[in-house]
């Protein structure tokens, strides 16, 4: 007849629970904690310390009904505190909100100060956070508030130095990255910018594929042309909008052999429009293979910022280059397929597609 503590041990080590306690894993951390009963304290899952023996071992659903049986918290993983990851983005946040208020970016030494952390800890929390480093937060609200300035009509100059530019001169050398074209030509909403652009259709419905002179600046899926040539005039009302020549037919053709044929790869110049963490995502979707998907939290993790799913999922959703940027190959955790800016049905034809070629 097995013995109670042998009994005990069984039972610990065939609840699921005990597999996150030994992994000290922290996406457990908040959904339950544990007890030592040799000890009388109760821990988070992620808890540092060697745990227990399995007998010893007692699992609750929150740290008040632990404190009601008599445990107290552990004081090397506090359980009785919002778990870190909790207080990391309240703290990240903070820190946000310091940075958007300020005219000149803040230095990451005094960031660290102002969150008491040293700068390589900070530096390593907030990108978990938001995907970004400060410097790389920052230089995307100061691009957030330029475009702001530019289409109130403010002058070059002023929306420039306003964003918190120090100088024009720095910002040119980024203008064609952060706006596509020159500052003067997007405060006047892409007047003197040429646009070509051509129509066809694929086994996917209409497509339209629309090129700047950096180029293909669009891919777009749809049931109805006309609708999707209005959603290119929409973005740059001012632009010089030409149909497509006989050399540009050639591209458009190319691109919609590269949509039947993902395997075949797409070689022609991309203009991609984006903050950096958005291009840092679109860069990691060119990534996957043709025939394989990912989860927006493996996305995430693979770029560097593991809690910052939703921003991966809001950069997958503003991206305008259908299949050149694979977004449809991004899928929920459980595998099923979630929104796709040119439908869902087209999403889970594409991911066929690719699996049987």
């Amino acid at each position: 007849m097995p013995s109670l503590p042998s009994t005990l041990a069984t039972g610990t080590t065939a609840d699921p629970r005990w597999a996150a306690v030994q992994a000290r894993d922290p996406a457990a951390d908040g959904r339950f904690f544990y007890a030592v009963k040799t000890t009388g304290v109760y821990c988070r899952p992620s808890c540092p310390s060697r745990p227990a023996r399995p007998e010893n071992i007692r699992f609750f659903d929150s740290a008040a009904a632990a404190e009601q049986a008599g445990f107290r918290p552990c004081r090397r993983c506090r359980p009785d505190q919002p778990p870190l990851a909790e207080q990391h983005a309240a703290l990240v946040a903070g820190l946000c909100r310091f940075i958007d208020d300020t005219d000149t970016p803040p230095s990451l030494a005094e960031l660290a100060r102002q969150a008491g952390m040293s700068r390589y800890h900070l530096h390593r929390v907030f990108k978990a956070i938001t995907g970004l480093t400060p410097r790389d937060y920052a230089a995307a609200q100061r691009a957030k508030r330029l475009r702001a300035g530019l289409a109130r009509g403010a002058g070059v100059t002023d929306a420039i130095l306003d964003a918190g530019y120090n100088s024009p001169g720095r910002f040119y050398e980024q203008a064609h990255q952060l706006l596509g074209m020159t500052p003067s030509r997007y405060r006047a909403g892409g007047t003197d910018t040429e646009i070509r652009f051509a129509v066809g259709q694929c086994s996917l419905g209409a497509i339209l594929v629309a090129a700047s002179p950096r180029g293909i600046c669009a891919i777009s899926l749809g049931d109805d042309p006309a609708a999707l040539v209005r959603e290119v005039q929409d973005r740059f009302p001012q632009a010089t909008l030409i149909g497509g020549d006989a050399a540009f037919e050639g591209r458009v053709a190319r691109v919609i052999g590269f949509v039947e044929a993902p395997q075949l790869g797409l070689d022609l110049p991309l203009d991609l429009r984006g903050t950096v963490f958005q291009q840092r995502v679109w860069h990691a979707l060119q990534q996957i293979p043709a025939g394989e998907t990912v989860s927006y939290t493996e996305l995430a993790r693979h770029i560097g910022a593991p809690t910052a799913v939703r921003a991966v999922a809001s950069a997958c959703a503003a991206n305008v280059l259908a299949v050149a940027i694979p977004c449809h190959r991004v899928v929920r955790q459980d595998g099923g397929l979630s929104g796709y800016r040119w439908g869902v049905a087209r999403k889970k034809t594409l991911i066929e597609r690719e699996a049987q070629q």
